[in-house]
């Protein structure tokens, strides 16, 4: 079995934590950048984070994602957003595209210009869509990252996302998809099944 393979199978959702475990916020950091690696649609990031380590800033979120307590307890929690306007960073990803030599000024600048005349055109719930799909992405590579540090995390879809908004007071271009709790594990995770492949795959 390869690393990668034993990472995945390791992996699992933690949701009681040793709380007086830390994580330093340069580690934090190295996770979050290297998870940054992940797809997304044209190449745009539209993924934004909140990192919360405060302890009396995690008493208060607790309250906004239904008395979970794996949000206090954990050394962090990683709060990933969408942006359905990230097109608006298009030139700035290209032009450093090009700097870096991955690709030439006239690729470049085609995709510049399909994007600035495609995303900023499209309805709403179309970026949001877009958004929460790459957020997706990103988030997987944020859980095998801190799994292969030692590490465990959960991600938790069950918030206010409203509230949340509100307090972190977000523009009205970004919104909260997830929240991932990341730490030291203070009692071992459930084993959960998997259904057959057979079941949810077919092969043509």
């Amino acid at each position: 079995m390869s690393q990668l393979e034993q990472v995945m199978k390791s992996r699992k959702s933690v949701r009681a934590y040793d709380s007086t475990y830390k994580i330093e916020k340069k580690e934090l950091e190295e996770i979050i950048d290297l998870a940054t690696s992940a797809p997304s649609s044209s190449n745009l990031q539209s993924w934004r984070f909140i990192v919360i380590q405060d302890q009396e800033l995690k008493k208060e979120l607790r309250e906004i994602g239904n008395n979970q307590a794996q949000i206090e307890d954990s050394s962090a929690i990683i709060a990933v957003l969408g942006d359905t306007e990230a097109y608006r960073n298009v030139e700035e990803i290209y032009e450093q595209n090009v700097s870096l030599g991955y690709m030439d000024q006239a690729i470049a600048d085609r995709t510049v210009n399909n994007t600035q005349s495609l995303y900023p055109n499209l309805p709403k719930p179309i970026l949001t869509q877009i958004a929460s799909y790459d957020a997706g992405l990103i988030s997987m590579q944020i859980l095998l990252l801190a799994k292969e540090r030692g590490y465990d995390t959960v991600v938790m879809g069950g918030f206010d996302k409203a509230a949340f908004a509100k307090r972190f007071e977000l523009p009205e271009n970004q919104f909260p998809i997830t929240l991932i709790a990341i730490g030291k594990a203070a009692a071992p995770a459930f084993n959960t099944s998997r259904l057959p492949l057979d079941k949810i795959t077919k092969f043509y």
